[in-house]
């Protein structure tokens, strides 16, 4: 029968708990990591998701995040806590991924209703012109019209290429 410490340290979930799991970890013990790893990986994946939007990039996301602290544990000074630590490189990774890609994140009125309380219909400002501007808008587009219809053929055709179609 093996008899290992696993079980005392996956029991722990208190910050020493998470220290001593890390100073194992960075002794070189793969399965103090690897506990590390399974407390840990929903809650990276969550907030991952909420950058990507996407379960299977969020998933290579966090792979390629728990590699980098896997390589640079040695870096890890313990200022922080170790989820902390690990949070901000899911995070970095996150925003790196989307630049790479060229993606703009969405976000919800949900998620900033979460980040912001509560947010009335009446925070969100109304992007249509009122009334009078589209009005004047409409106005203008007649009159314009009605001067370029004036103009004899090849004068219309030479602004209409260069001005409104921007040739």
């Amino acid at each position: 029968m093996n008899h290992r410490t696993e079980p005392t340290i996956a029991c722990v979930s208190d910050p020493a708990g998470e220290r001593t799991l890390v100073v194992a970890a960075k002794n070189g013990d793969e399965q103090a990591f690897e506990i590390l790893f399974k407390r840990y990986q929903r809650k990276t994946l969550a907030v991952v998701l909420r950058y990507t939007r996407a379960v299977e990039d969020a998933e290579d996301i966090v792979q390629q995040s728990f590699y980098k602290a896997f390589v640079h544990l040695c870096r890890f000074q313990g200022e922080s806590s170790f989820s902390t630590w690990l949070t901000r490189i899911a995070i970095n990774e996150a925003v790196m991924f989307l630049r790479c890609i060229g993606a703009v994140r969405e976000v919800s009125i949900d998620d900033i209703r979460d980040a912001q309380g509560s947010a009335d219909s009446s925070d969100i400002p109304d992007s249509n012109a009122d009334p009078e501007t589209r009005y004047s808008q409409r106005e203008e587009v007649r009159i314009l019209s009605k001067a370029v219809r004036s103009l004899r053929p090849g004068l219309r055709t030479t602004i209409v290429l260069r001005e409104l179609r921007e040739l």
